[in-house]
Order: C-alpha cells, then structure tokens, then sequence
C-alpha cells in the first residue's frame, strides 16, 4: 500500500516572505487560502493581470503588495516561498528551476511533480488546526474529509484547549505524571463528548 510521506509543517507566515506568481482565478485561490490560515502573512503577488477580486483583498492586508507586472528574477531574492498561479506551465518550470538555485520552497497550481510542498485542506476550531493531506492526489477527497471533521469537532474544542494549557502550567511533578493527568482528562472530555449526542 502506498503511503503519504509528506513532513507536515505550520508555518508562521507573518514572519517569512512569501511570493506569489499568478493574479487570476487561481492565484486569488492561493491568496484567499494563504491569508484565511494567516491574516498578517508577508506576501508578494506578481501578475501581468490582476483580478479585481485580488486588489480587493489585498486591501484588507496591510502585508500584501500587489503588483502588476510580468514576473523578474529578481522578485526571487528576498522570499522564502514561493506559490505559482498563472496557467503558463513554461513560466512555472522556469521560475521553479532559479527559484531551487536559491533553494526556496515552491508550490505550483495544479502540478504535483514541480511541488515541494502542498497546500492541504485545513480545519480550524479556535486554538486548533488540522491538515488534510492526499499526497496530492486528490483535493477534492481532502475537501471533503475538511467538512467532515468541521462538523465532528465541538464548538467549544477552543476552550478545552485554553483548559488544558491552564491545567499543563499548574501541574507539578515529573514529566510522565503530567502527561498521565493530561491523557486521563482528555480521555474523560473525549468519552464524554462520544457520549452526548450532537444538538
């Protein structure tokens, strides 16, 4: 059986820079995914066209710049990732082969192969976030198991979270007493939670 090899990651974007190549339909896509998971990200969207709908966006971003131009090498040199939009996979493998010489981290739309990371589905409740990840096979799978664990997961996960980080500071004692405590109260809240039907 095959199996996802993928090193997940949560990256703090407000402090790397992130640049994106593509103003359309998809590079929006990227840009809404981007700043929904982290409103204060670093990012640089370079596009011959601009969508009206990334302007728009970007407005409400105070670390996104948008600029609407054809792509330069030099907008390589002070990022740290770089995500590729447009739907020019030429562009896409030129930019990818100088963007490997600095060795930036790169995704591109719609073409697993020239990827070094993945934009997964994620599931937010507060405090708490969940990737989704199929290897790339299938986003619409990793979509749909988005959905479902939004509506598995209580509304109030946010503050068991804040509870438990409460109760890990008072704790005292050696390390394995403290996770014991922690492991038999989580355990209580999620046989507790299994117990009660959904309202």
């Amino acid at each position: 059986m095959e199996r996802n090899n993928l090193f997940p990651v949560f990256l703090k974007l407000e402090m790397l820079d992130t640049l994106i190549v593509g103003g359309g339909h998809v590079g929006l896509e990227k840009l809404t995914a981007v700043l929904k998971n982290s409103p204060a990200a670093r990012v640089t969207l370079v596009a011959r066209h601009v969508q009206q709908a990334v302007r728009d966006l970007a407005k409400d971003h105070p670390g996104v710049k948008v600029e609407e131009r054809n792509f330069k090498l030099w907008d390589l040199w002070d990022k740290d990732l770089v995500i590729l939009a447009t739907d020019n996979r030429q562009l896409h493998e030129t930019i990818r082969k100088f963007a490997r010489t600095r060795k930036l981290l790169i995704n591109v739309a719609d073409t697993p192969e020239l990827c070094d990371f993945y934009l997964g589905s994620v599931v937010t409740k507060g405090n708490l976030k969940i990737g989704v990840s199929t290897n790339g096979k299938s986003p619409t799978i990793s979509k749909r198991i988005r959905e479902y664990l939004e509506e598995a997961l209580p509304d109030d996960t946010n503050d068991l979270l804040d509870n438990m980080s409460k109760i890990r500071e008072q704790l005292t004692g050696d390390f394995n007493h403290k996770v014991k405590v922690l492991n038999e109260i989580t355990t209580t809240w999620l046989d507790n939670k299994q117990a009660t039907p959904a309202s």
